[in-house]
């Protein structure tokens, strides 16, 4: 018997899943930490604290299994996308890694598209440039930290710190490598044009992988450290929403996952490096080998109906506020949510974007708001679906939903009626940890391919069909909802923040 594991560096903890031959989950744990702030509108964290998250979860793992260190057959990686980790020559961090959520970097974004061209920016890379992506935070240092960058010799991503930690290499996945704004997503590796416009030598890159690839063997060092032995294989992996849709089998064109935790995610598999012209759809590498994938971001989603309940319903517990939203009528008797609390991403990547109630009557109660709150969530999540259907000919078969939010009947209701498709859950609920876990288990020969690794590990646990009925009325209400953000877009770029 061998056994894999998955480590997933995120933003708050660093978690590591072992599983067996059959996929099953034979323990996980997880250290945690934070990540800090320390001027308006960044977000830094040091790379350590997930290297010492990774040995402190391999370790306890371990020791929960009882499982020999010499079964292990490899390591796979996972975590955080587009954060920016600089080397010294020596191999030591330079500065506090800047994260994905950080926002500092508006002007390197506009510079960006002033050197390529927006149409060329996407037509390479397959998106805009936002302030998450890494190229815009490699910028910002060449321009506001021009010592650190002239010490600098080598450009990671976080879980790419972390497997050098483990190997001594510096190795990405394609997937990962897609998200940081330096990839021609047809060629699945560097451009050299969008390094040469930004003056990155590519040196300073680690060499590029597909997920169930071998990037190195364990250290002594990291062998010492860890418990486990010399020369174990490291797999290239993915990152955290790659390797997420891996967890939850969504390999394949027509297989959707929607992750509906406080942001919402909407993944859709590709046969091409299909682009959405205007680079409203991120447009990455999957870690399925010759695949790529689209992924629209909702910012507040599951976070809506959470400030929805401690406003108007502090301490009541999720299941009896939504109880009598079922009785409400789809449409909400004309009431509208505009789900944007925090600004939105897919299909405006407007930062000042705000969250309204529209068509307010003295006949509508709470229960309208919160069914309301559900249906403006799914609209905003519909606008992600027809984007995908229409720029990458996609046809949405089933959708596999995870998260938090999911454990809501009438929202899964509400999600395959306004989507018109099946949604499913499937018994997999560790997420991006265990899509690498599986991308380990291809690489050391558990599986013949990924796909066959989700076939064999991976099942439908319910399934909710959409209600023909009530799918013509959210068509209507959805028409209606599309009409607010440029509607209210004008107010809300004069209103102060």
């Amino acid at each position: 018997m061998h056994y894999f594991i998955g480590i997933d560096s995120s933003t708050t903890a660093t978690k590591a899943l072992l599983i067996d031959e059959q996929g099953a989950v034979i323990a996980v744990a997880a250290a945690e930490y934070d990540f800090a702030t320390p001027r308006p509108l960044w977000s830094e964290q040091d790379p350590d604290l997930w290297w010492n998250g990774a040995v402190q979860s391999i370790r306890s793992v371990l020791a929960q299994s009882g499982v020999d260190p010499k079964s292990v057959g490899g390591i796979g990686l996972t975590g955080q996308m587009h954060g920016l980790v600089l080397l010294d020559e020596a191999g030591k961090v330079l500065r506090p890694a800047i994260l994905w959520n950080d926002q500092r970097t508006g002007a390197q974004c506009d510079e960006i598209r002033r050197r390529l061209g927006k149409a060329r920016l996407v037509e390479i890379t397959g998106n805009d440039a936002l302030t998450g992506f890494t190229a815009p935070k490699i910028l910002w240092v060449q321009q506001n930290e021009p010592e650190v960058w002239q010490r600098a010799r080598h450009i990671l991503l976080p879980k790419d710190y972390v497997r050098y930690k483990l190997t001594d290499g510096f190795a990405c996945d394609v997937a990962d490598g897609a998200g940081m704004l330096l990839f021609d997503l047809k060629a699945r590796t560097w451009s050299p044009e969008m390094l040469a416009a930004l003056e990155i030598p590519e040196a300073m890159l680690p060499t590029t992988h597909e997920g169930p690839a071998i990037t190195g063997y364990l250290s002594q060092a990291a062998a010492h450290a860890t418990g486990l032995p010399i020369g174990l294989p490291v797999m290239a992996g993915g990152g955290d929403q790659a390797a997420g849709a891996v967890g939850v089998g969504a390999v394949r064109s027509g297989i959707i996952s929607l992750a509906l935790g406080t942001s919402g995610v909407v993944f859709a598999t590709t046969d091409g490096p299909f682009v959405e012209p205007e680079g409203r759809l991120h447009a990455f590498c999957h870690s399925v080998p010759g695949r790529w994938h689209f992924m629209g971001v909702m910012l507040s989603a599951a976070g809506s109906l959470r400030w929805h309940r401690d406003t108007f319903a502090p301490g009541v517990g999720f299941d009896d506020l939504l109880a009598p939203a079922a009785d409400v009528p789809a449409g909400s008797d004309g009431l509208l949510y505009l789900p944007y609390l925090t600004g939105e991403r897919t299909p405006y990547p407007d930062p000042l974007a705000r969250g309204a109630f529209v068509g307010l009557t003295v006949r509508h109660t709470l229960p309208h708001l919160s069914r309301a709150v559900l249906e403006g969530v799914a609209f905003g999540l519909r606008d992600s679906f027809e984007l995908i259907k229409t720029a990458g000919n996609v046809q949405v078969e089933q959708v596999r939903v995870s998260g938090g939010g999911a454990k809501s009947p009438l929202w899964r209701q509400i999600l395959a009626d306004v989507f018109n498709a099946e949604l499913v859950t499937v018994n997999t609920t560790e997420g991006a940890a265990y899509g690498a876990a599986l991308l380990a288990g291809v690489g050391g020969g558990a599986w013949p391919d990924v796909d066959a690794a989700c076939r064999r590990t991976i099942h439908v646990t319910g399934s909710t069909a959409p209600n023909a009925d009530q799918q013509a009325l959210y068509d209507e209400a959805y028409m209606r909802y599309r009409a607010l953000y440029p509607a209210l877009a004008p107010i809300f770029h004069q209103t102060p923040a």
